[in-house]
């Protein structure tokens, strides 16, 4: 099994995700297939970003694994705090999961000010 990575965003905010696949792909050909699909997907996709929208195509596809939420059997929380480790839930209705996936905060730590901005 081979592992490939998909990176999207900025200097601020970025995601990436996992993708699988059976087969030694050269990275310049994963390259060209991965701007191929982008071609194909990028004014018409309908996932929360380019890339899962070109993972999920890959995967259709392509034959790849998209290595998502979704497929995990487990997740656990560790911490070098003994009671703060432990199980977490995978269901949807979570409270533990955020409504946002990313965070941009402005820090002075001059002046002590902090913005959040917007939570989205």
């Amino acid at each position: 099994m081979y592992f490939y990575e998909l990176h999207e965003g900025d200097e601020d905010v970025f995601a990436d995700l996992l993708l699988a696949h059976e087969d030694l792909i050269e990275p310049d050909e994963f390259f060209e297939l991965v701007m191929a699909v982008r071609a194909q997907v990028k004014d018409t996709y309908e996932d929360d970003t380019l890339i899962e929208a070109i993972a999920h195509e890959l995967e259709r596809d392509h034959g790849f694994t998209f290595i998502s939420d979704e497929r995990l059997s487990a997740s656990v929380h560790v911490s070098a705090v003994a009671d703060e480790n432990h199980l977490m839930s995978l269901d949807d209705d979570d409270s533990m999961r955020a409504d946002y996936r990313a965070v941009l905060a402005d820090f002075d730590p001059d002046s002590g000010e902090f913005n959040a901005g917007d939570l989205n």
